[in-house]
């Protein structure tokens, strides 16, 4: 398959939607139903699949589980779309992919920061915000300036790294914090945020990232990994801080800066276990890492992720 930029792929959302409306197969934490199970999946891997040497790869094959899975179970036929995001970065809020009839509904309204329009409208999620277990519809808060870290240029900035983990430490900082913190609420938790189906087009525009910048130096970088295998959303993070030329507002992304909203609870409660980091011998993401699904699709290890031309088949449409 080849991914595609959203706007050649209108029939997703409807795909997507088709989703919410069947029900579990894997029973997952919370989880009432496919579409839930993804979310679900994630929560329990939080804690290891962010600011590890294994959050791309993670990404990588849980996004592709995604597309499986639509086309299995809702008909889809399409490739998987993503969001260019270096597009519309500082005005998400004029995307397309916002569009109420076309896209995935708009920006939250009220006091609730509920969407009131488009093919999750009405949808309720069990799960979230964080670990908790709460049905609510989906928020969102657009944030063009948060977007800003999106930009062609900060993009740019990472595909010009020489090196795996400074490459990943910046993608995941920059680009990746924008679209989370452009869209806000439900994205912007980084441990619930697979509740809102835009996740899934941001992370694969940061998978085409990783994909080009692989492209361009592939004899090392399709078997170069690296950096810490145990991670976690509340540590301070070993890369590059949002890009210092465009300083961030008070409090992003969320984490009780000064001047800034309290962050998201992200203390573990007793029923969802602690992740085990499976197949490194010490403390270093290694080939050898496997990425757990729960059930989701059969685990993997890094090494076999990262060649989108091995068994996940697919390239990139730019």
């Amino acid at each position: 398959m080849v991914p595609r930029p959203i706007k050649t792929c209108p029939e997703q959302p409807n795909a997507t939607n088709n989703s919410v409306s069947k029900p579990t197969k894997l029973h997952l934490r919370g989880s009432r139903t496919i579409f839930d199970d993804f979310q679900s999946a994630h929560i329990l891997q939080t804690e290891i699949v962010h600011h590890a040497g294994q959050f791309l790869p993670y990404h990588r094959l849980f996004v592709w589980a995604h597309e499986e899975a639509l086309r299995r179970e809702c008909g889809y036929r399409g490739a998987q779309p993503y969001w260019n995001e270096t597009l519309d970065a500082g005005s998400f809020s004029a995307s397309l992919l916002l569009d109420p009839v076309t896209g995935f509904g708009g920006n939250g309204v009220g006091a609730s920061r509920c969407i009131a329009a488009g093919p999750f409208a009405n949808y309720t999620n069990p799960l979230g915000p964080g670990h908790a277990m709460a049905d609510h519809r989906i928020e969102r808060t657009i944030t063009d300036f948060v977007s800003w870290a999106g930009h062609a240029r900060y993009a740019q900035r990472c595909l010009a790294k020489s090196g795996w983990v400074s490459f990943w430490t910046c993608v995941e900082d920059g680009p990746h914090s924008a679209g989370h913190g452009g869209v806000g609420a439900q994205m912007g938790n980084p441990i619930s945020s697979p509740g809102d189906p835009l996740l899934y087009m941001h992370h694969a525009c940061l998978d085409m990232l990783w994909a080009t910048w692989q492209a361009a130096n592939s004899a090392v970088r399709l078997t170069e990994m690296g950096g810490k295998n145990r991670g976690d959303v509340a540590t301070e993070f070993p890369g590059e801080l949002f890009p210092t030329d465009i300083p961030p507002p008070p409090g992003f992304p969320g984490f009780g800066g000064p001047g800034g909203p309290a962050g998201p609870d992200l203390t573990r409660p007793a029923d969802v276990p602690e992740p085990i980091v499976i197949g490194d011998a010490g403390s270093t993401t290694t080939l050898s890492h496997v990425l757990q699904m729960n059930g989701l699709t059969a685990d993997r290890t890094v090494g076999q992720v990262m060649n989108t031309l091995g068994f996940l088949h697919y390239v990139y449409d730019q």
